[in-house]
């Protein structure tokens, strides 16, 4: 009889617990499909810059928050460490050595902040996402493009104009509900990186310029925190594990970070955007899958576990061997953020004296010639329209761009001579500067720099020219002074 008394309790308290998990579902499926409304309220009203986004972000809080009444405090009373629906998602890697119980708990406890939610943050944080990492937190303030779209695979085109991070947070919740997101719609800066590294475990720079890198890194050293960097352009990427272990600036037991690898940043002028020097999806996608795999290592390895050696994984698409790796030094000791004479102190870092954009060197826009030694793309078009196409006599129009671009659109009797490489053509080949001696010469590139430069040169090395000018603005203005249907790229 105490037997079917017992059992008719636990049956009632197990029907009790199932209503109050039923009601609290239904409550979460509520304010996701209120927050859901005002994402694409403020997508229709993001432009006129009208929607206030204090309230979607009390209701992010409401789904995301620990402390907050709907999320769900493990049951202390449950059988397993883990939950049967935790059991299924996770069973591939739970029955790995490598992960098993213990690490999938470290995973599940652990928080993780990802700086850039572009092509790099995108496929790291999905399979993070997708490992069971407890917290996830994705910084950027930018917001979706469609250029974006062929290799920051967490956006898609009815999310254009979106921030990243909320687009990213909408595809991952759909990958993983179980995980709490937080955004930060702004970029990292010097006053707020500490402390918004100050919430986390672990970082990710997933960043394309060299500024946002030293930031993270001395950001990094100065909080303690590991950081997984990795970088792609082009055809080719790099990826190093820094500050790991993590130690106090002046303990020589630290790994390296960012400044000891490279103490001194590239040349501005030599920093080269993904717009401008173009990236091929899956090798973005290669790196940042690389950093999740590197994380998750991080992260579920026993606490004794001793910590690899310091190198920096290199990887081309098109060479063979595709990676190589290279070993790397530990602390430098004049590193000035992390030796014992270090310079970057947190009171430098968020009074704003450390001024990375000046340290980096910025390149302002190319601004060399003379108003006399420029025409607009408007003059550009009556130019064109009144020379004859057999006029040997005629101008002649320079088209500065890489054959890569020529080749995708080009105006009418253009030639093509590149900038890049220019000088060393007029070296060798004479027969150009006679070609254009005694002509009207106008040149023109993609955005009006590079036209500029050589509009410079030439009339240096070619005073036999007639005449020669650039056209202001490029092909961009081009776009949008003349020819709406110029392609965009």
């Amino acid at each position: 009889m105490d037997n079917v008394l017992s059992t008719s309790a636990v049956d009632a308290q197990v029907d009790a617990l199932r209503q109050q998990i039923q009601a609290t579902e239904d409550q979460l499926s509520q304010l996701r499909e209120q927050l859901a409304h005002a994402e694409q309220v403020q997508h229709r009203a993001r432009d006129a810059g009208k929607l206030e986004t204090d309230w979607q972000q009390e209701i992010m809080g409401a789904l995301n928050n620990p402390q907050h009444q709907y999320y769900q405090e493990p049951d202390p009373q449950q059988r397993f460490a883990l939950s049967n629906t935790e059991f299924q998602r996770y069973a591939r890697q739970l029955i790995m050595p490598q992960v098993g119980l213990q690490g999938q708990l470290r995973l599940k406890a652990a928080r993780v902040l990802i700086v850039g939610a572009g092509g790099l943050g995108c496929p790291a944080a999905a399979y993070l996402a997708g490992a069971g990492v407890g917290t996830l937190g994705l910084v950027d303030g930018d917001t979706v493009e469609e250029s974006n779209l062929h290799r920051q695979i967490a956006h898609s085109t009815d999310r254009v104009n979106l921030f990243k991070v909320d687009s990213a947070i909408t595809y991952l919740r759909a990958l993983n509900p179980n995980i709490v997101y937080i955004p930060h719609r702004a970029h990292l800066t010097p006053s707020s990186a500490l402390d918004i590294l100050s919430n986390y475990d672990f970082v990710l720079d997933c960043t394309d310029h060299p500024t946002s890198r030293y930031l993270i890194s001395d950001a990094c050293v100065l909080s303690g925190k590991p950081l997984v960097s990795a970088s792609a352009l082009r055809t080719e990427g790099q990826l190093t594990v820094l500050n790991y272990p993590p130690r106090a600036p002046g303990a020589s037991d630290g790994g390296p970070c960012y400044r000891c690898v490279f103490p001194r940043p590239p040349p501005a002028e030599s920093v080269v955007s993904c717009g401008e020097g173009g990236i091929l999806g899956p090798v973005v996608g290669v790196m940042g899958v690389l950093q999740a795999l590197e994380t998750l290592k991080l992260i579920t390895s026993a606490p004794d576990a001793a910590a690899p050696s310091p190198s920096l994984l290199l990887f081309s698409a098109y060479s063979i061997p595709q990676f190589r790796n290279v070993k790397l030094r530990s602390r430098r000791a004049d590193c000035a953020s992390c030796s014992a004479n270090h310079t970057v102190t947190e009171s430098s870092l968020t009074s704003g004296s450390m001024d990375y954009v000046a340290f980096c060197g910025v390149t302002n826009p190319v601004d060399v010639l003379p108003p006399s030694s420029r025409i607009s793309a408007g003059d550009l078009l009556s130019v064109l329209a009144s020379a004859s196409p057999h006029d040997d006599e005629g101008p002649i129009l320079l088209d500065v761009r890489d054959s890569t671009q020529f080749e995708l659109c080009s105006l009418p009797n253009s030639i093509n001579l590149p900038w890049q490489g220019l000088q060393t053509r007029l070296r060798d080949d004479k027969q150009i500067i006679e070609d254009l001696k005694g002509r009207d010469v106008l040149v023109v590139c993609k955005l009006g720099n590079d036209s500029q430069l050589a509009v410079q040169m030439l009339a240096s090395t070619t005073p036999e020219i007639n005449s020669i000018k650039d056209v202001r603005g490029g092909f961009r203005a081009w776009r949008d002074e003349v020819d709406s249907e110029w392609p965009d790229y």
